[in-house]
């Protein structure tokens, strides 16, 4: 049975790729996903401002940190903590300790100047960089349109320092979803990785405080991806890498189905441990034997594909279920 397939380009042994998190933190860890059947990881993301931890920088790069001096603080504390120095030597011995493919990340939301670190991710050994883009549209007067733009000029600034593969996760926020998608694929990128989830606030009544909701995903929320991959699978050149919401490994068929390359795995690893990924593995090849498909690439795309399925990912179930015929 060849589970074999890519991700950013890079081949790999399976579709199953632990996301950035605590998860890929440290070479023990990383060590045990590559044990226990991870075919890649992403490392726990390096953010912008850790590149940037200078006062006169931050300021210029956002007010916040002007008026909320203790975000300043926890930046300054951060990067001390979990110093951008450590980052590089995370990615030299997990390259030096696993065969597998060491993505590392980068959490932004500038073009500005920390792109040309990216040529020290290089130095030290990272098969891809993934950049984790998330700009938040609560500024009333940043535009749809410059929204977009920033993506691409984050892009564009990461490429100029580095030929490392990238891969660019995203979230939905976008006006028009598949448009904004369309154009970053255009920007020769290997992969897109559908869709980021953020932090989700909540509030405790009783105490009267904004607090963090579920952290982790659940099997329901693998719908969004679902379809948009779906949708955007013939239509673009990178590989649509699934995230968000799989849980089994019928959510891995799912997504793959659909047309994705690859599946990143998280909140089922914190929930059921990291020998879950031998569980997914094992279910996808018993589904495989059963449906006689001898490889990935057999069935990779099979329901997107056929012209009869596209309006049940756009508008049709929609109707029938308002309608009453559902």
């Amino acid at each position: 049975m060849d589970l074999s397939t890519k991700y950013m380009g890079i081949d790999i042994k399976n579709p199953l790729v632990v996301s950035s998190s605590g998860l890929t933190n440290t070479i023990d860890k990383i060590k045990e996903l590559e044990d226990k059947g991870a075919a890649a990881v992403v490392l726990k993301s390096l953010f912008e401002e850790q590149l940037m931890a200078d006062h006169d920088r931050l300021h210029e790069q956002d007010d916040m940190y002007f008026w909320y001096p203790e975000a300043m603080d926890y930046v300054d504390t951060f990067t001390k903590e979990d110093g951008v120095e450590n980052y590089l030597q995370l990615i030299g011995k997990a390259k030096d300790s696993v065969d597998i493919p060491v993505i590392a990340s980068i959490n932004c939301i500038t073009p500005l100047e920390w792109p040309v670190f990216s040529k020290e991710i290089a130095k030290a050994g990272a098969d891809g960089l993934e950049l984790n883009i998330y700009i938040p549209p609560a500024e009333i007067d940043m535009t749809p349109g410059r929204i977009e733009d920033t993506y691409i000029e984050i892009i564009r600034e990461v490429q100029k320092n580095v030929n490392l593969p990238i891969g660019v996760k995203v979230g939905h926020f976008f006006t028009n979803l598949m448009q904004a998608l369309l154009k970053l694929s255009n920007t020769e990128i290997q992969s897109l990785i559908l869709f980021n989830r953020y932090y989700r606030p909540d509030i405790d009544i009783q105490k009267m405080q904004v607090i963090t909701g579920n952290i982790y995903s659940s099997p329901e929320e693998i719908t969004l991806s679902l379809r948009w991959i779906a949708l955007l699978s013939e239509k673009i050149k990178s590989e649509l890498v699934a995230a968000t919401g799989i849980h089994d490994y019928s959510g891995v068929i799912k997504q793959l189905l659909a047309g994705a390359t690859a599946v990143q795995l998280c909140s089922a690893l914190y929930r059921n441990g990291t020998g879950h990924l031998s569980v997914i593995l094992e279910g996808i090849e018993k589904w495989m034997t059963e449906h006689k498909y001898e490889n990935i690439s057999r069935f990779k795309g099979k329901l997107a594909r056929a012209d009869e399925n596209r309006p049940a990912f756009e508008r049709l179930q929609f109707m029938q279920k308002t309608t009453g015929k559902l």
